[in-house]
């Protein structure tokens, strides 16, 4: 449901069994406003408007961010991440696999790209993080669940549009496989973070504590993936 009562700030609002309200701007310039079914249209309204300044600074932010995506040709020599380190690009002939990583490079099927269909190239590089991802993941997963006190039922790793991960009613998370683009600590930030809604679903001081409890250096880590999480894709 779409609303903008006493501001020019377009957001959606979300109704579901919580206890608190919270505002939040997604990677794609939208604005979810999460709130309990009792609270009002009116309250809602006022909460966007004190959160106004907040909120266009947000969206300056993003569109700055986003502007620094890269548009790549998978080219020999192209640069492509993994686990925060550039490897270079290389199109091979003979190989099996669509892609692989060996000897510091991307070693990508020439095939894919000579037909000129980028997106058979993208997919292969989506399922090789999806691939490496649920290894990795699911080994942080067990290092951090006790520590955190919850471990979950279950996990994926797949798209998921414009959030890094997510934690259902039911105990399943699930990981955005851009998460593989990112540094080994930004990882294991993501992981925590979605860990903690165990607790905690929405993002109060409560919330954040149990974040801190793990991640004593969660800002830092926070703010990381906040300035560079928009470079990280294909």
């Amino acid at each position: 449901m779409k609303a903008s009562f006493s501001t020019d700030i377009a957001y959606n609002v979300v109704r579901s069994r919580r206890k608190t309200a919270d505002i939040v701007v997604e990677r794609d310039g939208r604005i979810f406003v999460r709130v309990p079914p009792s609270i009002s249209q009116e309250h809602i309204a006022e909460m966007i408007k004190a959160k106004e300044l907040w909120i266009y600074k947000t969206l300056a932010e993003w569109r700055d961010l986003n502007e620094t995506r890269v548009l790549r040709d998978y080219r020999n020599g192209e640069g492509f991440l993994y686990l925060g380190r550039s490897y270079r690009l290389s199109l091979v002939s003979g190989q099996e696999e669509a892609l692989l990583l060996k000897n510091g490079r991307f070693c990508l099927r020439r095939d894919l790209v000579d037909r000129g269909e980028i997106a058979a190239a993208q997919a292969a590089f989506r399922e090789y993080y999806i691939a490496r991802g649920s290894e990795r993941i699911s080994q942080r997963l067990a290092y951090y669940a006790p520590k955190v006190g919850f471990d979950p039922n279950s996990f994926d790793v797949r798209e998921l549009g414009h959030r890094w991960a997510s934690f259902s009613s039911k105990g399943h998370l699930a990981f955005h496989w851009k998460c593989m683009l990112a540094p080994q600590k930004i990882i294991d930030y993501i992981v925590v973070h979605e860990l903690c809604h165990f607790h905690y679903r929405d993002h109060t001081d409560a919330f954040w504590n149990e974040v801190d409890k793990v991640l004593p250096d969660f800002q830092e880590r926070k703010a990381w993936l906040r300035k560079h999480g928009a470079g990280l894709d294909l």
